[in-house]
């Protein structure tokens, strides 16, 4: 049966813990307010580029440019974009468990990884696959010279062939309580169809639509990069912030128990003190 000092002793080891978690969700929610807008502020660009070389894309042959080339999907690339900590919940095990059932989808002789944050760089490396880079500490000063750096390696995987496919899997930033795991894919462009019918509005393009995709790919790929790079960084956050403020919930919720329990065992000692110096003192009259 636990002593009172056992008691005491856990209760200052749990005060301890709310502590730091009380700290870290403050430091969540401060970053998480500057995440917020600059994603905010990155969809929209990132949206309408997307529009614009999809609509450029359906007026041209797909062998007119490298990153429109359309081949048998027999190698592919998957893009897993983690955190470099815990403590987050769930964050990290819903995307690696995302990434184990796309393998298992598309094979692991056909898929190859670039990981993004050291959760998944570190679970994979002790599994059987392929892994053809790797990019720690990113999100610890995040800015546009690593999706620069990490677009520029995906352009080169995919001009020289050496894979025919690019997916994105990262947690997309939806709302404080909600993050959604998304796969995407990059790279080919799928080019905006018109329904059956229907014909796609046109546009009288100043330069002609060859020279805007060659210079318009590159960086569609670098703010596409970007924005999923902003929208697992939210996400983290967020969900950092929400499993810490549940901690420390709960480390308040077990105090208080605690300290119920301790307050009983209190009552109870001074009550069999109360108990055997009565019985003393009336052994004494007789």
């Amino acid at each position: 049966m636990a002593t009172l000092r056992d008691i005491r002793r856990r209760i200052g080891s749990i005060r301890n813990t709310r502590q730091i978690t009380r700290a870290m969700k403050v430091v969540a929610a401060s970053r998480l307010r500057h995440a917020q807008e600059r994603i905010f502020s990155a969809r929209p660009y990132a949206n309408q580029m997307m529009a614009l070389l999809q609509s450029v894309a359906g007026r041209l042959e797909q062998q007119e440019h490298p990153l429109l080339a359309r081949r048998a999907e027999n190698k592919i690339l998957l893009v897993l974009v983690t955190a470099d900590r815990g403590l987050c919940g769930a964050f990290n095990a819903n995307l690696i468990r995302a990434a184990q059932s796309y393998l298992e989808e598309y094979g692991k002789d056909r898929v190859s990884l670039v990981t993004v944050g050291r959760k998944g760089r570190d679970f994979f490396r002790r599994r059987p696959v392929e892994i053809v880079s790797e990019h720690v500490n990113v999100f610890r000063y995040l800015d546009f010279s690593h999706a620069q750096k990490l677009a520029r390696e995906l352009i080169e995987l995919y001009t020289q062939e050496s894979v025919d496919a690019i997916d994105f899997l990262y947690n997309e930033f939806k709302s404080v309580m909600v993050q959604q795991v998304k796969v995407e894919r990059y790279l080919p462009i799928e080019p905006i169809s018109a329904p059956k019918g229907e014909f796609l509005v046109d546009y009288i393009y100043e330069q002609p639509p060859a020279d805007l995709l060659r210079a318009l790919l590159p960086r569609y790929m670098e703010v596409e990069a970007f924005r999923a790079l902003l929208e697992s960084q939210a996400a983290e956050l967020a969900a950092r912030m929400t499993a810490m403020d549940s901690a420390t919930n709960n480390a308040d919720e077990l105090m208080e128990t605690l300290r119920l329990r301790l307050n009983r065992l209190r009552q109870a000692a001074i009550t069999k003190e109360i108990i055997e110096v009565v019985s003393g003192a009336q052994a004494l009259e007789y």
